[in-house]
């Protein structure tokens, strides 16, 4: 396994991914029409049904996928993508939506093509990396960019910037 050292964070809202996901029904509206939606678990299941409701997609499957862990809070990148649940009758995919949350370095997206070749597959996020592998995406974020969306996360109190930097010694 490798671990992800990110340089950089990226928290989503809710509000936000709402609003993303909003956004790349639109993208997809006329790229239609379409058999169903298949959704990427676990991250693309918010995403999925924010983009169905809006595409009123109403034949859905999942497909689960495995390429992370987590070891003391930290993501740990698996060497191979597994897939633990395949979707039912889709076929080459022709005419399927396939929504995730994020493509990253595209191992992910790259098993699930050799899968479903003729799928049109749809991300709000997405990573260099990753882009060769996806048909239509909302936002780009750099490859050293960890994305905390917000079922990652939660609130809370964080220091003011002039106290954080009373105990910083480079001032």
């Amino acid at each position: 396994m490798t671990d992800v050292t990110p340089q950089k964070y990226f928290p989503v809202s809710w509000e936000e991914l709402h609003r993303n996901a909003k956004a790349l029904a639109w993208r997809l509206h006329d790229k239609g029409p379409w058999k169903g939606l298949i959704a990427v678990t676990r991250g693309g299941l918010v995403p999925a049904a924010v983009v169905a409701r809006e595409l009123e997609i109403r034949l859905i499957e999942t497909v689960s996928v495995v390429g992370y862990h987590y070891d003391n809070s930290q993501p740990t990148r698996q060497d191979s993508v597994t897939v633990i649940k395949r979707p039912a009758d889709v076929g080459d995919g022709e005419g399927w939506l396939v929504v995730d949350d994020l493509v990253d370095t595209g191992r992910t997206a790259e098993v699930l093509r050799r899968m479903m070749p003729k799928a049109h597959f749809a991300t709000l996020y997405a990573k260099p990396m990753g882009i060769p592998m996806t048909d239509t995406f909302i936002t780009e974020v750099s490859q050293d960019t960890w994305i905390y969306f917000p079922w990652d996360i939660e609130l809370q109190f964080t220091q003011p910037i002039a106290v954080k930097r009373k105990g910083d010694s480079t001032k």
